[in-house]
């Protein structure tokens, strides 16, 4: 069993070596093997060594017992991120029927002391399933996300719970609260789509949304979060960036306004490919399928030349792109994708 990094941080003054303890006399430690001639010798506290010891010997035991339960919680607290720990516990929950929501509350506190561990959260879904009832987890979550809005193991864990029990409703309140407090939250955006996918792209939904996020880009025009937002839900919603006027609109006004969002212009170059491809295949005016074909290739040159320089060679190789399937429309008569 490998015990991993350890820390004493958790324990009090006054706790006591296994070793010590009169109800644990029966039991012989197991030390830790680490083979003939390790590379390198871990220096493992007292605590940790006398705590895993008696570990490794109730394990190989096989021994389902309230101090085997007692003494997997010293090891979890050493080490939470100790996979064999936890299953252990829960083999040990299982054989002792023991209380689950006594369980639940535990490990609450270690996720509290722990947030950004996988294991401890795949504890508390484990947990949740065996009882079926998800009615702590949105509070749990929020009160993570509370101290860290973009912990990926609380959102994860939401939204598992989110759509294996069904508890979408008032999800887009939440989000619609975590996204006024911070515009940049690109995992309450991410949220947001996760909701609205589930619920199905509904015109009602496209036109609020769409109206939705334009107030929010209006606010902070150099905020990626919602533009990948944008982005998504027409590709999702309609398969066109372009099906909304609004947004050509939109984003045209902000050009046209001197906004020089890298976001705002990566949208402005897909858009007007778009739009180029759409008049060619339509038999369109040539002179307005060319205004289109100039739009994209001058956009392009400025996000390598001047707004998205870092990024440069990405540009280039997005014009020249571009050229290679418009030629090819051109002289094979192909569909938007050139090849």
């Amino acid at each position: 069993m490998a015990d991993g990094n350890s820390s004493d941080e958790d324990f009090s003054d006054d706790w006591v070596l296994y070793s010590q303890r009169p109800e644990w006399s029966d039991i012989e430690p197991l030390p830790q093997d680490d083979g003939e001639n390790p590379v390198v010798m871990i220096q493992y506290s007292e605590r940790f060594r006398d705590v895993y010891g008696y570990l490794r010997t109730i394990m190989s035991r096989q021994e389902k017992s309230e101090r085997a339960l007692e003494l997997t919680k010293d090891a979890a607290k050493l080490n939470a991120a100790n996979y064999t720990v936890w299953q252990y516990r829960r083999d040990i929950l299982k054989a002792l029927n023991s209380d689950l929501y006594e369980e639940l509350s535990y490990i609450g506190s270690v996720i509290a002391e722990n947030p950004k561990n996988y294991q401890v959260w795949h504890h508390r879904r484990v947990i949740v399933e065996w009882l079926d009832d998800p009615s702590s987890e949105l509070a749990l979550t929020e009160s993570i996300l509370d101290m860290d809005a973009k912990n990926y193991h609380a959102w994860q864990h939401r939204q598992w719970v989110i759509k294996n029990y069904n508890l979408f409703d008032n999800e887009l309140f939440y989000v619609d609260r975590l996204i006024s407090e911070d515009m940049r939250n690109n995992s309450a955006w991410n949220e947001r789509f996760f909701v609205l996918k589930h619920g199905g792209f509904t015109p009602e939904v496209l036109e609020r949304e769409v109206n939705y996020v334009m107030t929010r880009v209006g606010l902070i025009k150099n905020n990626e979060s919602p533009w990948n937002f944008l982005r998504g839900l027409l590709q999702q919603g309609t398969g066109k960036l372009g099906q909304f006027p609004t947004v050509v609109d939109f984003c045209e006004d902000l050009y046209n306004d001197g906004i020089r969002s890298p976001y705002l212009l990566a949208f402005l170059v897909d858009l007007y490919e778009e739009k180029y491809f759409d008049i060619v295949a339509a038999g369109g005016n040539p002179a307005e399928a060319e205004e289109y074909h100039v739009k994209v290739q001058d956009l392009c040159e400025s996000m390598a030349n001047q707004h998205d320089k870092i990024r440069s060679k990405y540009w280039r190789y997005i014009a020249e792109n571009f050229r290679r399937k418009a030629s090819e429309r051109a002289t094979t008569g192909s569909g938007r994708n050139g090849v």
